[in-house]
């Protein structure tokens, strides 16, 4: 398996693409866009793999891990973009009245217009399910980030993507609205029972994967 990491968006998300047993790859968190200056970086690494995206697999809807959706489902119009329910208003023809919520909180509306007119959901993404695009990668409903938070759990593969749930040392912040300090313990307590140790993770934001 094979996972790239590109960092994108105004906030460095850590957006990656990750291969498929079809020869194909999925997306999660695409980030880039004209405000950071990198809009299309992640189509154009897609593209030097000689790759199509067979989905987007967005881990939460905060305006720094969706902004990159345009260029993407521009470039890949069949592409599934799944996204937990609890956080589908994020994302759609309407985006901007929930981004707007986010972006006020930390003083950053200039960011707005990248993210008021989103593509739609086309799927949910629902908690114990498995991936439609890979079986072997499994969703954990991890709320406390947001109320749709979700990781991708690959047990063959000892791989986890932890979206912000989880990072190196630390975990997501609770104090944008939907977040939830108790929520997010629930869902880290959750992860300590389910992901065995020397795991690797890939978290929204770290600079490098690391074990946990």
């Amino acid at each position: 398996m094979e996972i790239d990491v590109v960092r994108t968006g105004p906030l460095s998300v850590n957006t990656l693409i990750v291969s498929l047993e079809n020869g194909n790859v999925f997306v999660v968190d695409p980030a880039d866009c004209a405000f950071s200056g990198d809009e299309g970086v992640v189509v154009s690494r897609v593209r030097e793999k000689n790759k199509t995206v067979s989905a987007v697999i967005l881990t939460h809807g905060h305006f720094d891990h969706v902004s990159g959706l345009p260029a993407l489902l521009r470039a890949f119009p069949s592409a599934k973009v799944l996204i937990h329910k609890n956080d589908a208003s994020l994302i759609g023809k309407n985006s901007a009245l929930s981004q707007k919520r986010h972006l006020e909180a930390i003083g950053f509306l200039d960011f707005l217009p990248f993210v008021s007119s989103l593509p739609e959901a086309t799927d949910f993404l629902e908690d114990e399910k498995e991936l439609e695009v890979e079986k072997s990668w499994r969703v954990l409903f991890t709320p406390g980030h947001t109320q749709g938070s979700v990781c991708l759990w690959n047990e063959r593969e000892g791989v986890l993507i932890s979206g912000d749930t989880l990072f190196d040392g630390s975990y997501g912040r609770t104090d944008l609205p939907g977040g939830d300090e108790v929520e997010i313990h629930k869902s880290l307590s959750r992860l300590l029972k389910t992901v065995p140790r020397s795991t690797l993770v890939y978290s929204g934001h770290d600079f490098r994967p690391f074990r946990t």
